[in-house]
């Protein structure tokens, strides 16, 4: 099986590339829908990370549209790094490979997961309490005297 390391030295691959978007913010909408795709064709093999992950998608649209940047700029890399690894089909374990191919991909999402812990608490908990400024929470409706 995956031993960490090779975990590790697995999605650092794509740390490189994980820089351009934190320098180019808009680049994350294709890869965020690319993601979810993927995570979407592959939802039963990821049920045990799945609420993880789409936390981490969440924590990347919330830092993409300017909501949430409470965290460090190592911590979105370190999640972009993962999530572009998560979408390439050549990787540790190509995901041509059936049934084998998305092992690795939710090993490298725990690894980080695990790494990123405090982060994503905070972010959990900013997400609960988040209210977007233009949303209108409750819409009344106009007064008709009788």
């Amino acid at each position: 099986m995956l031993g960490t390391k090779k975990i590790e030295q697995g999605y650092k691959k794509f740390e490189a590339k994980a820089k351009e978007y934190v320098n180019r913010p808009e680049k994350t909408d294709v890869l965020l829908k690319d993601a979810s795709k993927k995570a979407d064709d592959k939802k039963g093999s990821l049920s045990e990370i799945w609420d993880n992950l789409q936390l981490l998608f969440d924590l990347v649209g919330a830092w993409r549209r300017g909501e949430y940047r409470k965290i460090p700029t190592g911590s979105i890399v370190t999640i972009i790094a993962a999530i572009i690894y998560f979408v390439s089909p050549i990787d540790l374990v190509p995901d041509f490979l059936m049934g084998l191919g998305i092992i690795d991909d939710a090993a490298v999402i725990g690894f980080v997961l695990k790494q990123l812990t405090t982060d994503l608490e905070k972010f959990k908990s900013w997400k609960e309490n988040y209210t977007p400024e233009n949303v209108i929470l409750e819409e009344k409706l106009p007064q008709h005297n009788a």
